[in-house]
């Protein structure tokens, strides 16, 4: 599998290059966060909540399956489970609601958290058992501070994290802090990578690793 950072929340997954792989796409974002949606095409795409920074749909090429309710989906072979949850700590009572994507590809588990708001509870956790790849937001405001997405990252315990939604040149949407804070407060030496190509036996088996990716 391939994964690259398109920004803000958005993922490009892919589980192989050419006309048989299939091409992921999570979160697009519009133009109000200042940065420009890179040109992509898309099997499937997932929308955790109706933000416009993060439902920008129309800046997919193809025509993507799109994934933005709870529930269990399987797309070209990629397995799909979306899951509810709430934007704030206040069971959604400042920002709504959020769904978490579990996703199967390349028989790589990915946890795409969305905006995430608060900590898991043992219904969510049940179903996010066996993470090998967490893509978490740490830049706090919106969604999880770095302290608490570190609470989420001990809960859940994956093989790979890697943060989202935070600070960088461009943005602009204001308060959150930059991905520092979270490395911080983790505790762990990243690695800086352009994009993670990575394959099921290539998973870490024993240390979490904390892989930068850069945008």
């Amino acid at each position: 599998m391939i994964l690259t950072w398109l920004g803000h929340s958005c993922f490009k997954m892919q589980d192989k290059i050419g006309p048989d792989g299939v091409t992921v796409v999570t979160d697009p974002y519009g133009k109000s966060t200042g940065l420009k949606m890179p040109n992509c095409e898309a099997n499937i795409v997932t929308v955790s909540h109706q933000h416009e920074d993060h439902n920008n749909i129309s800046a997919l090429r193809g025509n993507p399956f799109v994934i933005n309710c709870a529930g269990e989906y399987d797309v070209k072979n990629v397995l799909v489970e979306g899951i509810d949850s709430f934007h704030d700590g206040q069971e959604g009572a400042e920002r709504g609601k959020n769904i978490i994507f579990r996703l199967e590809i390349d028989d790589i588990s990915v946890v795409h958290l969305g905006d995430l708001g608060e900590t898991l509870n043992d219904a969510q956790l049940e179903k996010l058992a066996g993470t090998d790849i967490l893509l978490i937001p740490v830049g706090g405001k919106y969604t999880l501070d770095a302290k608490k997405a570190v609470e989420v990252i001990t809960q859940l315990e994956p093989r790979i994290v890697i943060p989202m939604h935070y600070q960088v040149p461009g943005l602009e949407i204001e308060g959150l802090d930059g991905v520092d804070k979270f490395i911080k407060e983790l505790g762990l030496t990243p690695s800086y990578e352009d994009k993670l190509k990575i394959s099921k036996r290539d998973l870490p088996q024993e240390d979490m690793e904390l892989v930068i990716l850069k945008f």
